[in-house]
């Protein structure tokens, strides 16, 4: 995030200028990466700002706070009433959203009882991977890293300490100058980028790696494949070699925050035609279609701001 903060943030029950949302530095969070949050997206619409799909990203929220044994002390529909305020609050309408709860000061332990804090920030943020990237695509590389093998850290929880096998997968690749990087599972199958589930497209087909590859199931990922097929593109869920980066006609990453991002190449090697293609740029099109009203939103996943 640039150093241009927003004026102010939701915490603990209140709004309150961003700099005074502080936390003690024996804060359990700090040293054990014991938070989960969310991120979410608020759109401009003919029918004014949206926050898309708000009910299921807090519905994770909670899910992944009870698989961490973490008390929440504010009800889905507070959380969602401060979500709006803090967006209200900033005058923005296109804005990204962060709801985070975290073990806070209490005892020292790994399994200390601490009391569970909770902030809302939110703040203006562009495509995530870099200006011009959701039309010109990105250049991937596949990581030295690997994801976390099944029964060790529970990739379906949204949980800070994940992330920091994102941190290395993502870093890596920026310092060999790629945009993003791609990991492999622990059974060397493809699993998912940084903080992006992927798709390869064969034949007109999606294919996307399945829960089990050690992925955060994305609520975008869901999205794209309920958009997908309610438009008579098939989607197939399965287990896919490294090598099949290589072979795709076509290849996207997508999240919150990466939104439908293609990528032109992997490790060096021309994705297809070495640019955005048709089913790519379809799934952009019903994609960014449900902000600019050209898709119709079925499923009600617009939450309307005000």
């Amino acid at each position: 995030m640039a150093a241009n903060y927003p004026e102010f943030i939701w915490q603990n029950g209140k709004i309150k200028p961003w700099a005074e949302a502080t936390v003690h530095v024996m804060a359990h969070a700090l040293h054990y990466g014991s938070s989960v949050f969310e991120g979410i997206r608020s759109y401009e619409t003919p029918n004014g700002p949206a926050i898309f799909r708000l009910g299921d990203h807090l519905k994770r929220l909670y899910m992944s706070a009870r698989i961490y044994d973490m008390a929440m002390p504010y009800t889905i529909d507070e959380l969602a009433a401060a979500c709006r305020e803090v967006i209200l609050k900033n005058g923005l309408t296109k804005a990204y959203l962060r709801p985070v709860a975290f073990r806070g000061l209490g005892g020292f332990g790994l399994s200390a009882e601490t009391p569970t804090d909770v902030a809302v920030a939110s703040w203006e943020m562009g495509p995530y991977l870099g200006p011009g990237v959701l039309e010109a695509g990105i250049d991937a590389c596949v990581s030295s890293w690997q994801r976390m093998a099944p029964n060790t850290i529970p990739a379906g929880a949204k949980a800070g300490g994940n992330y920091l096998s994102g941190q290395l997968i993502a870093r890596e690749a920026r310092r060999l100058g790629f945009g993003e990087g791609i990991a492999l599972a622990s059974t060397g199958l493809l699993s998912e980028g940084a903080g992006e589930n992927l798709f390869l497209v064969f034949d007109g087909q999606l294919h996307t790696t399945p829960a089990s590859a050690a992925i955060l199931n994305g609520i975008t990922r869901h999205t794209l494949i309920t958009l997908a097929r309610a438009n008579g593109i098939e989607v197939i869920e399965r287990d896919m070699p490294r090598e099949y980066l290589y072979l795709a006609d076509e290849i996207l990453m997508c999240g919150t925050a990466a939104e439908v991002t293609p990528i032109r190449s992997v490790d060096g090697k021309p994705v297809g035609e070495g640019k955005a293609g048709p089913v790519t740029r379809r799934m952009q099109d019903l994609y960014f279609g449900l902000f600019s009203g050209k898709t119709e939103d079925r499923w009600n996943w617009l939450d309307p701001v005000a």
